[in-house]
């Protein structure tokens, strides 16, 4: 008998990862809902899901996985909703940009027999410069040749520990282990930070003496540095996720302060040798980290990978096992 998964949030994530398990109709129904019942429809056209569910209630009481690929602003309200919705045994993942939070709101939330795992998916490089956001960016092949963090919270049992790594296994992408704290940390400085960028940028021009005639010249320099405003999170999402993550957020702000205030005195001292030092260093990190990042081989830096992978049947037939586990 095949295990119901529900998605949660039929975005470009909620939905790359149905559509990624598109073929394992035999074992996963996959059941989708959105608060727009539009985009879940069409989400269902497109393969992400076999069926929807406007009602997110019956969404989630027969699930045994149930994934919140929701903006952050939403989590705490969302975990709430379901709570009393989700039977025992049901292991509940998100993709959230922060894990402390979300591990504690879990704690606080969800009944005893309820178990949480955190999820950071790292996209296939192949997609790093899309620009288009939500459903209309999904893919089946998202996550292929990507990163999964996974964040197990003290005393998480070993079946939904299992069950995160198999689910990241068959969407194409390496698992890794992370600390909340830590991938908080990353986050900040790798998720949060070039969106405050971006909108420190806007602020810094467009209010400012002579945008009625710099915006007709702003070009591709100025397009990529503010895009994430376009097709990142939701203004109400970024602000919840700043102030939530606000230790590490100031620490990264600080730290940009730092480096705009060493650039400034080099160009008010005109000092150009310095200027061009500091610019080349930064142009020869950018091309490292990308070409790290494209070839997207951090498993071997971090794993022996002469065992052999699990087959996708080993790995469905453990989700299939914990459906039939019996309760005690």
């Amino acid at each position: 008998m095949a295990i119901q998964m529900t998605i949660i949030g039929l975005g470009q994530i909620g939905a790359s990862i149905g559509m990624a398990l598109s073929g394992q109709g035999e074992q996963i129904t996959r059941v989708g809902h959105d608060k727009d019942f539009g985009t879940a429809r069409k989400a269902q056209k497109l393969g992400a899901v076999d069926r929807v569910d406007i009602n997110l209630h019956n969404s989630v009481e027969n699930a045994e996985v149930v994934l919140l690929a929701i903006p952050m602003d939403q989590i705490h309200q969302t975990l709430g909703d379901i709570a009393t919705d989700l039977k025992e045994g049901v292991v509940v993942m998100d993709t959230s940009p922060l894990k402390e939070v979300v591990v504690g709101w879990a704690s606080e939330l969800l009944p005893e027999g309820r178990h949480y795992i955190g999820l950071t998916p790292v996209i296939n490089p192949a997609y790093l410069l899309g620009r288009t956001a939500g459903l209309d960016a999904a893919r089946a092949d998202l996550f292929q040749n990507g990163m999964m963090a996974i964040i197990a919270p003290p005393r998480s049992i070993s079946e939904a520990i299992k069950l995160a790594v198999d689910l990241t296994h068959l969407l194409g992408a390496t698992p890794m282990f992370f600390d909340a704290v830590e991938i908080d940390s990353l986050m900040a400085a790798t998720h949060l930070l070039p969106q405050v960028m971006s909108a420190a940028l806007i602020h810094a021009t467009i209010d400012r003496p002579g945008w009625m005639e710099g915006r007709k010249i702003a070009g591709r320099a100025f397009a990529e540095v503010t895009d994430p405003l376009r097709h990142m999170d939701t203004s109400k999402a970024l602000a919840s996720a700043l102030t939530l993550n606000r230790e590490n957020t100031l620490r990264m702000i600080d730290w940009l302060v730092d480096a705009l205030v060493s650039m400034r005195n080099e160009i008010d001292q005109q000092e150009r040798v310095a200027l061009e030092t500091r610019l080349e260093k930064a142009a020869a990190g950018v091309e490292l980290w990308y070409r790290q990042r494209t070839e997207a081989n951090w498993a071997a830096e971090e794993i022996d990978l002469r065992e052999p992978l699990p087959t996708s049947s080993d790995m469905l037939g453990r989700w299939v096992g914990l459906k039939r586990k019996p309760k005690k």
